[in-house]
């Protein structure tokens, strides 16, 4: 049988409505606030979100213009820009800036996008040849009236239901599509994927009774809204929860974020290793001391950096899993320090967790697509509320990642006795050789320990995080059908040593590369989200194999 989630799903939190009645909630208090120095109580998000909305209404949105993209970092801006727009009920295109012209184009034109909301500052800092019309919202904003300013306070003042009910959102679809993001592009083209209202409000709802937020939480938002991460977590877990968001614009300033973390004194924050490597390095106790929730995604939490962490700032980072085509997330770790009487122990370092309330995963064989029982690896699978609508306009697509309502992650994984959740490897970070699943991760996990590859010591403020030290690839191979090979920047031993270290670990033999697969590159391939660019790295891998093949 399927694992059981932790308990019955709880009523999904529709983001809009969610969005209305915590803004009516927090009137008075801070809500949101960025590195720029902006502030809004609950009460001035709700009037500058309708005032955007009927500004867009009035001089730029056709009335059947329903894909919007937004090109802004994490801000008090994109929130206003997201908000706006979901009021509305048009379907936002966060727009990811890390990528090329060529595939956001790509991109936008998917998704239908015409208008994109950004400002006139980040495309000085960012420039991107966008086939679309900009709209700048310090040019929408000089647009506002007095009488416009005066609708939305109105507006505003409404009581919940009548503002509700004026906006249409009584009638509001929960399975209508609140946004589309496309994927990360680490192992091909991305792929739009049509999250709903209910799949992300089922996320904000079944994380609530785990992490138990209060009023005096203060979210500190560090992932871009164009990640699904991001988007559910730094975006609207803040907003449709009590306490407050702030925000700062590069994941990797982590002198920005050290100070607004000394100003605002954060409780929460989702990143991914890759950024906290860094606050590690440059930021300080009196900084990031109060976090007492450190969630981590996008890629496997290694534990050297989990008690570096700890040590520093007196919390233990806690893993959690997910997949953009999941809203996104699946499963999370929750510290003591979150849990109240009776919860049941939510934590077990070294696994993803348990799935949400409402979620529901198997084990299933990779080979002949069976289930499995408890402690036997194989293909995770999902299902429930959380799962995307499905890849635009794409069916074919979407029917092959998604059967029966299980939607298939791709990642190999065991469930234990407790109900945790064992990632061992992605089934694309596997080679096959001799007949046998070799599996990266294990191999890159050993290669970091015998190299003793961890922390740094901090360097200049606001200096970038340097990146993964090594990754591990596989090539072609005429006799083996694959083999391992290693890219890496500076190593702190030789070659030799290193796989002499490697052998005495304990790996199998087949799992060793040999001496002339290590490659030396200038850096690891990254995407901007943190996580490993899957398909840069094949390419660089079989690049440099191709320079030392000779030639026939």
């Amino acid at each position: 049988m399927p694992a059981p989630s932790t308990d019955a799903a709880p009523a999904a939190i529709l983001p809009p409505l969610g969005l209305l009645a915590r803004c009516k909630a927090d009137a008075g208090r801070l809500k949101v606030a960025d590195a720029l120095g902006t502030e809004l109580t609950g009460k001035r998000l709700l009037i500058g979100s309708l005032m955007f909305r009927s500004l867009l209404r009035k001089h730029v949105l056709a009335a059947d213009e329903e894909h919007v993209g937004v090109l802004l970092p994490p801000s008090v801006g994109a929130v206003l820009a997201n908000a706006a727009l979901t009021l509305d009920q048009r379907v936002t295109v966060n727009v990811n800036y890390t990528l090329s012209n060529e595939v956001a184009n790509h991109c936008l034109r998917e998704a239908g996008v015409r208008h994109v909301l950004t400002s006139r500052a980040f495309l000085k800092k960012k420039p991107m040849e966008l086939d679309t019309e900009y709209v700048y919202l310090e040019d929408l904003k000089e647009r506002a009236g007095a009488l416009d300013k005066l609708k939305a306070a109105a507006h505003a003042a409404l009581p919940l239901g009548l503002l509700t009910k004026s906006l249409g959102l009584d009638r509001l679809d929960p399975d209508a599509t609140l946004t589309v993001v496309f994927t990360s592009g680490s192992t091909g083209e991305p792929k739009g994927v049509e999250l709903t209202h209910k799949s992300v409000g089922s996320v904000l709802a079944a994380i609530e009774p785990l992490a138990h937020p209060v009023e005096e939480d203060v979210t500190l938002g560090v992932l871009p809204f164009f990640h699904s991460f991001g988007y559910t977590a730094t975006l609207w877990w803040p907003l449709v929860h009590p306490g407050a968001g702030v925000y700062g614009p590069n994941p990797l300033d982590s002198r920005t974020v050290g100070k607004l973390g000394e100003k605002y004194r954060p409780t929460i924050t989702f990143a991914t290793p890759t950024f906290l490597r860094g606050y590690l390095k440059r930021c300080t106790p009196e900084q990031l001391g109060t976090l007492n929730l450190v969630v981590v995604g996008g890629e496997q939490l290694p534990a050297d950096l989990r008690e570096a962490w700890a040590e520093k700032f007196g919390i233990a980072p806690t893993e959690g899993y997910g997949a953009t085509e999941l809203s996104p997330v699946v499963s999370c770790n929750v510290p003591p320090e979150r849990q109240r009487p009776g919860d049941v122990p939510g934590l077990k370092h070294g696994t993803i967790g348990r799935p949400l309330p409402g979620v529901r995963v198997r084990i299933v064989s990779s080979e002949t697509g069976e289930e499995l029982p408890i402690g036997e690896e194989g293909v995770l699978q999902v299902g429930g509320a959380t799962v995307m609508k499905g890849y635009l306009h794409d069916p074919q697509k979407t029917a092959k990642a998604v059967r029966d309502g299980w939607y298939d992650t791709g990642d190999m994984a065991r469930l234990d006795e407790d109900g945790f959740i064992h990632i061992t490897g992605r089934l694309s970070r596997f080679s096959k050789i001799g007949g046998e699943m070799v599996p990266h991760l294990k191999i890159e996990e050993a290669l970091l320990k015998a190299c003793a590859c961890g922390p740094e010591e901090p360097a200049e403020e606001g200096a970038e995080a340097d990146g993964p030290t090594l990754a591990v690839s596989a090539v072609p191979d005429a006799k083996k059908g694959e083999r391992v090979v290693v890219l890496h920047r500076d190593l702190p031993l030789p070659v030799s040593e290193l796989r002499a270290k490697l052998n005495e670990s304990g790996l199998p033999n087949l799992w060793l590369p040999d001496a002339d697969a290590f490659y030396k590159v200038d850096a690891i391939p990254v995407l901007g989200t943190g996580k490993l660019d899957l398909k840069a790295l094949q390419t660089l891998a079989a690049e440099r194999s191709a320079e030392r093949t000779p030639k026939a």
